[in-house]
């Protein structure tokens, strides 16, 4: 069971996803932390990116982009 959830929100932030990711996976590996990108309909390549190079991360993806709020919200609705 999962116990903590790191959310992050994303829009078109590949390079920024790329970089940082690796640190955060390193600093939440203990047993019951999930890291979930919500991505706010980019279009630079970031779930792709995601898939190819995070596959331990889960992945929400938004059929639009719902702002900073929308998205959060629905993000953590799941």
């Amino acid at each position: 069971m999962k116990r903590l959830a790191i959310v992050i929100l994303n829009w078109n932030g590949c390079g920024m996803l790329r970089m940082y990711l690796p640190t955060l996976q390193r600093c939440s590996s203990a047993d019951g932390v999930e890291i979930v990108v919500a991505d706010n309909n980019s279009t630079d390549g970031s779930m792709e990116m995601m898939r190819a190079e995070f596959p331990s991360v889960r992945l929400i993806q938004l059929d639009r982009n719902y702002g900073f709020a929308g998205g959060s919200d629905m993000a953590l609705k799941q």
